[in-house]
């Protein structure tokens, strides 16, 4: 299932831990090199270490595309080029009312969250417009709900799932496979700063109705293969078990 991508390199944001560290284990196990974004080094360190030769660590924050531009350009030099690209890093605190939000940090989240994409696929495409490629970028149910103390979050997201439809309209004649993957509540870090918010009804979710963070890993893997090639331009959820047999997730 996985041999399309020996060989292959893939670049991922937010690779410091949750879904993106789970990510570069699953598309390593794949046999693709992977590319490690995000603004924690020691931690990039350590698990392109725990992966080895086949793993570039490259200390990122997306807010600056300079820094994106950068990093994509050492991903290509190292490899020989960008075949995927994980638009994964995202950020959800500080939690806040409208109405009390810091403006500063209500805007670092959208500098993260959604412009952050945009500089990914900005500094991607010119790497991959003669030879083709896919890009990924982490949804959320958020996109489409609005919630609580999420204003942010959610404009945020909703903005990004309008990126990727904008970037298939665009490009999908040049071979860029673009696709959203809207994993639902993961067991990560971020769910911890949603619980101790207590705002809204997704911070009064137990642990155990969280999924791991190698669902949707695995789930990235196989939509840069060719069983996903349905649904280029649009978003794959989680949340449907139907696509979670599919990919092989649960029996």
């Amino acid at each position: 299932m996985t041999q399309h991508l020996t060989g292959k390199t893939v670049v991922i944001t937010g690779a410091s831990r949750g879904i993106g560290a789970a990510a570069a284990h699953a598309f390593a196990d794949a046999g693709a090199n992977v590319v490690l974004l995000a603004r924690d080094r020691d931690a990039i360190a350590d698990l392109a270490g725990e992966i080895g030769a086949q793993a570039l660590a490259v200390p990122c924050d997306v807010s600056r595309y300079w820094e994106v531009e950068a990093a994509l350009g050492a991903a290509a030099s190292t490899f020989g080029g960008v075949d995927i690209l994980i638009n994964n890093a995202g950020v959800i605190e500080p939690i806040s009312h409208l109405a009390t939000a810091d403006p500063n940090a209500w805007g670092q989240v959208i500098d993260i969250n959604l412009k952050g994409v945009f500089y990914g696929m900005r500094a991607a495409l010119p790497l991959m417009l003669e030879t083709g490629g896919t890009i990924i970028t982490i949804s959320s149910g958020a996109a489409h709900n609005a919630l609580e103390g999420w204003s942010h979050y959610c404009t945020s997201k909703a903005g990004a799932a309008m990126l990727t439809m904008c970037l298939d309209k665009e490009n999908r004649s040049h071979g860029i496979r673009a696709m959203g993957l809207s994993p639902g509540t993961v067991a990560t870090e971020m769910q911890r700063e949603i619980k101790a918010s207590g705002v809204n009804p997704v911070s009064q979710l137990a642990w155990e109705d969280h999924i791991p963070a190698d669902w949707p890993a695995k789930a990235l893997v196989w939509m840069c293969g060719p069983d996903a090639d349905e649904f280029i331009g649009s978003e794959i959820s989680l949340r449907d078990e139907g696509m979670r047999r599919r990919i092989g997730l649960i029996a």
